[in-house]
Order: C-alpha cells, then structure tokens, then sequence
C-alpha cells in the first residue's frame, strides 16, 4: 500500500504536476491473479509508462496537450498477489484517499476485477452511481469455477455495489447464455458496438459516472495484446469516439485494464493503450484546458 502522494519516479507521459496542482491522480493496479486465460495484464501501468515517451503530449484529436492538463500519477500500489480480497481493499482504501483530496482516480489495471475495489470506494461518496462498461465480455457470472472474486464476475459484483438500472454495457460478444439472461432484468447491455450510447450519455447528464474501459472491446487485429481476445470487436477511431462521448459526462473515477504487453509482441496493443488514456485525460481535462 501507498503510504504518501510523492512524486513518483517514473511517470507517464505528461503526468508530473504535484498531488496539490491535480485534478486527476493516475496510478496503477497490477494485479492478474485471477486471469482464466493469459497473464500479463499486471504488467501493463509499467510498460504504459516506459513507452509512452514515444507518444507526443500533444492531441491533435482534441488540440489539446497534456502538458497543460494537471494530472499527477501516483504509480503503482504494491498489491498482494496471493490475497484477492486483500487487494480490492488495498485498491479501495487508495481509491478513497484520492476521494477525499477532491481529486478524479483514473486507475490503469491489471485485470478487470481490480474495478470493483476502485468502484467500492467511489460508490461510498457518490450513492446514486452509474457505471458505463465497455468490454468484450459480459462479466456477469455469479462465480468462476467456485470463485466470486473473478474478472469473469467482476460487472455482477459492481452490481452490488450499485444495483439495477445503473450499469450500461456495450461492445458485449461473449459470455454464458445464463449471464445475458440475468442481465435483461438488471443491466443494460448493447452487443457488439456502440450503438445508442448517445441516449445513454443524455439521459445520465449530471449525474455522477464511474467508466470502466476493457481494452478487449478492440479487435484483435488492433489489440491481440490482451489475455482473453475475442474477434469481432471494435476499431480504435469507434472506440475514440466513444469514450469522447463518455467523456462529457460527469465522470468520478475511470479505469483502462486488460492490456497485456507481452502478449502483442510488436508493441502496437500498448501503444493503442496509452493513446487512448492520453485521449481519456484529455478528455476529462477539456473544461479547465478550453477555457484558458
């Protein structure tokens, strides 16, 4: 666990305003001791770190620069591999600090179960929570092969945390036929693509949002560095333009989890990785950069 919010040593890109200049805290979760496939994804804060100073600061997306925006990344807690629910306490209780400075947490997984500590932790300061879920799994399994904590059952235990109505799924291709029969009664799930995230992001206007980013929404041919690829995903400018859209909302806390570095050998997987998250903070940032 974190004892302070130093500066870290390395940092991401752009990312080395001090915890007081912040508005945003970025920092890592790698953990993947649940990963049913291919390990790795723990590796990913590390590597997203080191590579992204091959990527510019400047967004010619957004024309906007990272070096304007304040975000200050607090690097990696040191989690308990042999422990699960140990680690989702240890996230939760950093998510929380963050929280109470008044800062966003943007946490870089790890796994996709490293969400539900952050998501903990959120949901205690903002009650009515939403939770907008791109990925290429439903993630609603009750438990896997007799385990709850899972990042199978990870989008089921954010569930209850937040309850019916509050959790929007899209880009869904994969999962038991039990768990889309389980979800039509209490989430909302789009497969396959973004269609109808628009009316999702007008009705939840001013209302607080977690946004989780499962970077296997992608296709393989864009993003094979990921433990549990399934074909038929989206492209990298679909997903861009979604998390633009997401990303007018009020959101309170985000994470981007499942890269694998090792698993996309010619390191196009990470960078399609850092330039989304550069995009996300961008993004979150817009309102202060804008208005100078």
């Amino acid at each position: 666990m974190k004892k302070d919010f130093g500066l870290n040593v390395e940092t991401f890109l752009g990312c080395d305003k001090t915890i007081e200049e912040a508005r945003i805290v970025l920092f890592g979760a790698p953990f993947d001791s649940t990963t049913s496939y291919r390990p790795g994804a723990r590796f990913a804060s590390r590597t997203m770190r080191a590579e992204s100073y091959g990527l510019e600061t400047y967004s010619p997306y957004q024309d906007l620069d990272l070096d304007d925006a304040a975000v200050f990344d607090g690097g990696d807690l040191e989690l308990c591999f042999g422990d699960t629910s140990r680690a989702l306490e240890e996230i939760t209780a950093y998510t929380r600090r963050i929280l109470k400075l008044g800062k966003l947490p943007l946490m870089i997984g790890g796994e996709h179960l490293v969400t539900l500590g952050a998501v903990r932790a959120v949901a205690e300061q903002y009650p009515d929570l939403c939770v907008i879920h791109f990925d290429a799994h439903a993630d609603l399994r009750d438990d896997y092969l007799g385990v709850n904590l899972s990042h199978a059952t990870v989008m089921r235990r954010v569930w209850e945390v937040v309850g019916d109505g509050r959790i929007y799924q899209f880009g869904i291709r994969s999962g038991e036929r039990a768990e889309f029969e389980w979800g039509r009664a209490h989430v909302a799930t789009r497969r396959f693509d973004f269609e109808g995230l628009e009316e999702v992001v007008s009705s939840l206007k001013g209302r607080p949002v977690y946004f989780t980013l499962d970077l296997d929404v992608l296709d393989p041919s864009c993003f094979p560095g990921t433990g549990t690829p399934e074909a038929g995903g989206v492209t990298f400018q679909q997903l861009f333009d979604a998390v633009m859209k997401v990303g007018s909302l009020d959101i309170v806390g985000a994470d981007l989890n499942e890269l694998s570095p090792m698993l996309g050998e010619s390191g196009a997987s990470t960078a399609a990785a850092f330039k989304i998250l550069r995009e996300l903070l961008l993004r979150l940032e817009s309102k202060y950069l804008i208005a100078k």
